[in-house]
């Protein structure tokens, strides 16, 4: 594990927006840290504002879209929402549905099926379209390569709006308008929307339209907020508001279905963590294991009692998902050591009976035994299908572009992706991958990293601090919890091995006379002979409330020691 110290900022602006905002040093450095530097930044990031959303029609295509719509409903047209089966496309189809029914009726919507259909726009949804008398197609989180399936829609008389924050290729399909704040063309002031955030724009220009106002639709920012968390995105920006706003509507006044999923949840107040660790597997378990038609149902389903009932089926999704990708897991670890492959650049591997809905998750999984880009791939129709995941720092979309001619289709970010190719083109693909990377990647990227904002003392953790950091929240990429590191370390003589298999570590750590704090560190079970009869270590960590018994005590969350 690498500690990395984050290169300290000018102190000229650390001191001058200290003095600015009247706040210590160690907090305007962090502010620094993320780009703020003006009081006006500064507000904006601890008291985000509906007002602080840009105007929809600034994006592409929007004033098309939005015509399209509002002909439609003035044609009396049938509208099919479609959107992907994983979490930001089944909220997104939810969240533009849901708006779209609440003032129009002929509306329908359409996830394809994760292992007939694959991700994407299908040629069996268009079809469904045309077999329905659906003249218009709004997709979500998906399309932005879909060239041929716009041109087939085209020739039946079916018209498209495609929705989308993925790459777009060199060629946009010739849809009735393109919503992509990553096209080229598109002065559109932030770039960072998820497939909801994208859908959500959209909905915000029909409001626009119809007299409606921003606050007309906070009752769907739990939806945004989910995908936001979900799809990993910057929380930066819009994110940040769209977050922030989402947060406050799934902890006062959810929609039953995610009331339903988190009512068992023994926690006053969720936080973006929660979403991630609790709302969204579940969500996101419909279309890995089942279908992406339960997750829309459940989030749009309007009497609690159903709802509840949609959560209990979709419970026992999750449940059996877990069960699966251990398994998955194990069977992948066992490939990479027969195969003799522990010392790669790269993890690819493949089973033609691994379930396609959890190769993601293994894919992730992987990385934390092998620390390097990773592709898990299954059997799907005639075709081998893979989930992509990387390292920090390393753009696997660029890596796989640079494959591309031993693919069939392949679309994502940087650092998670999805592929299709040939069963025959496999050996080839992975080989020249595994060529791709070794010959791209910096060595350093093959270490986990610990991206340490601050070396503190103990003695600078006081109740201000809290309380500020608190106010950094929501947290996720681009605004990650604060790291801190503090050198001189002892334990008290409690430090103990905790879990079934002790895995994890528990002690309470003081630095010379200062103030002593309960510490926990997951996974580091191993390391308690460092901290054994009062040897002095280092550590890298997170400053947590704990709450227990109705009592809240501050906690350091090791990640690391040495």
């Amino acid at each position: 594990m690498r500690w990395t110290l984050k290169t300290k900022p000018s102190p000229e602006k650390v001191k001058a927006l200290a003095a600015e905002l009247k706040v210590d040093e160690l907090i305007a450095m962090l502010l620094v840290q993320r780009g703020i530097e003006t009081y006006e930044a500064a507000r904006q990031f601890f008291r985000p504002s509906l007002a602080d959303l840009h105007n929809p029609y600034l994006m592409k295509d929007m004033d098309k879209a939005v015509a399209r719509i509002e002909a439609a409903i003035a044609n009396a047209e049938n509208i099919l929402v479609f959107g992907d089966y994983d979490v930001d496309g089944t909220t997104a189809v939810s969240l533009v549905s849901s708006y779209l029914k609440s003032f129009y009726p002929n509306v329908a919507t359409y996830i394809p099926d994760r292992y007939n259909e694959g991700y994407g726009v299908s040629y069996q949804g268009i079809d469904f379209a045309d077999d329905n008398g659906f003249s218009l197609i709004i997709a979500l989180d998906c399309g932005i390569k879909s060239i041929d399936h716009v041109a087939y829609a085209k020739a039946k008389n079916i018209d498209f709006i495609i929705c989308d924050h993925h790459r777009p290729g060199d060629t946009l399909p010739e849809a009735v308008a393109v919503l992509d704040p990553k096209r080229t063309d598109c002065n559109y002031p932030y770039d960072e929307l998820c497939g909801c955030g994208v859908g959500f724009k959209l909905i915000q220009a029909l409001a626009q339209n119809r007299n409606q106002t921003v606050a007309d639709l906070v009752p769907y920012l739990d939806l945004v907020a989910t995908a936001i968390a979900a799809d990993i995105v910057p929380m930066t920006g819009e994110n940040r508001v769209l977050a922030k706003f989402g947060l406050k509507v799934i902890n006062s006044s959810p929609r039953p279905g995610i009331k339903a999923l988190v009512q068992n949840v023994k926690k006053k107040t969720l936080t973006i963590t929660d979403v991630v660790f609790i709302i969204a597997p579940r969500i996101n378990a419909a279309g890995r294991i089942k279908h992406g038609n339960e997750a829309v149902a459940l989030l749009t389903e309007y009497d609690l009692e159903q709802a509840e009932f949609f959560a209990s089926e979709i419970e026992q999704h999750n449940s059996d998902r877990k069960d699966l990708d251990k398994l998955i897991t194990a069977e992948a670890l066992s490939q990479i050591t027969e195969n003799d492959e522990t010392k790669k650049f790269t993890t690819v591997v493949y089973q033609e009976n691994w379930h396609k809905g959890v190769i993601g998750i293994v894919a992730s999984r992987l990385t934390e035994t092998y620390y390097r880009p990773t592709i898990v791939f299954t059997k799907s129709g005639d075709k081998l299908a893979a989930s992509a995941r990387s390292v920090k720092d390393f753009d696997i979309y660029n890596a796989l572009e640079a494959c591309a001619a031993h693919l069939e289709q392949f679309g994502g970010h940087m650092y998670a992706a999805g592929m299709t190719l040939k069963e025959e083109n496999y050996a080839a693909f992975k080989e020249a991958f595994e060529r791709t990377v070794e010959e791209t990647i910096h060595p350093d990227l093959l270490t986990p990293e610990i991206a340490v904002d601050a070396e503190i003392n103990l003695t600078d953790i006081n109740e201000k601090l809290i309380r500020i950091l608190n106010q950094f929240e929501p947290f996720g990429p681009q605004n990650m919890t604060p790291v801190f590191m503090t050198k001189g370390l002892k334990d008290s003589g409690y430090a103990k091995g905790i879990g079934s298999d002790e895995d994890h570590l528990k002690l309470y750590v003081k630095q010379n006379n200062s103030p002593g704090f309960g510490a926990i560190g997951f996974g580091l079970g191993k390391k308690l002979d460092l901290v054994k009869n009062q040897q002095s270590f280092d550590a890298v960590y997170c400053i947590d409330e704990n709450e227990f018994n109705g009592k809240v005590s501050v906690q350091l969350r090791l990640k690391d020691l040495r």
